[in-house]
């Protein structure tokens, strides 16, 4: 039975259009990916293969982590369209960690928690990160200075403070 190819889809119908026609935010995270890898195969469209791509990762929160070689190990995936994917997560974490002020100010333990949330929100292990500030709360740097275990990170105090 031969699967049904992009060509095939109605013209209204095919992802590309419809994010023109009704915003990114009307597409499902399937199609989003089937319009950012563009082609499927011989054998199958893009559609089936960015469904397959997802399912293989159990969606976007493993696909995120995956290595070029996880991504490649998938049909009808090369390096081309791995790099694509991996730059499309990038992008998308730099867009995440933007700050419109040239330095964030910490005001409360809930400004902290909000500056390390994206970076730390999927994290499998315990980090302890230090944030440095200057006398006016504001962030001058920001430090990994330990990975734990899967639910405790023990740190010195002279961890701390050395840097």
């Amino acid at each position: 039975m031969k699967s049904l190819m992009m060509k095939d889809f109605p013209t209204d119908e095919r992802p590309r259009e419809r994010l023109i026609q009704h915003g990114p935010q009307s597409l499902s995270n399937q199609e989003l990916l089937a319009i950012l890898l563009r082609t499927g195969t011989k054998s199958e469209s893009v559609i089936q293969l960015a469904n397959r791509l997802l399912a293989h990762f159990e969606g976007l929160m493993l696909l995120k982590d995956a290595s070029i070689d996880e991504i490649i190990s998938i049909k009808g995936i090369g390096y081309a369209k791995a790099v694509q994917i991996k730059t499309a997560v990038e992008i998308g974490r730099r867009i995440a960690n933007l700050s419109y002020d040239d330095r964030f100010v910490i005001r409360s333990p809930e400004d902290g928690a909000n500056f390390v949330m994206n970076d730390m929100r999927f994290l499998a292990q315990e980090n302890f990160v230090c944030l440095y500030l200057s006398t006016k709360n504001q962030v001058l740097h920001k430090q990994t200075v330990f990975v734990g275990s899967l639910n405790a990170s023990i740190v010195h105090p002279r961890e701390v403070v050395r840097p």
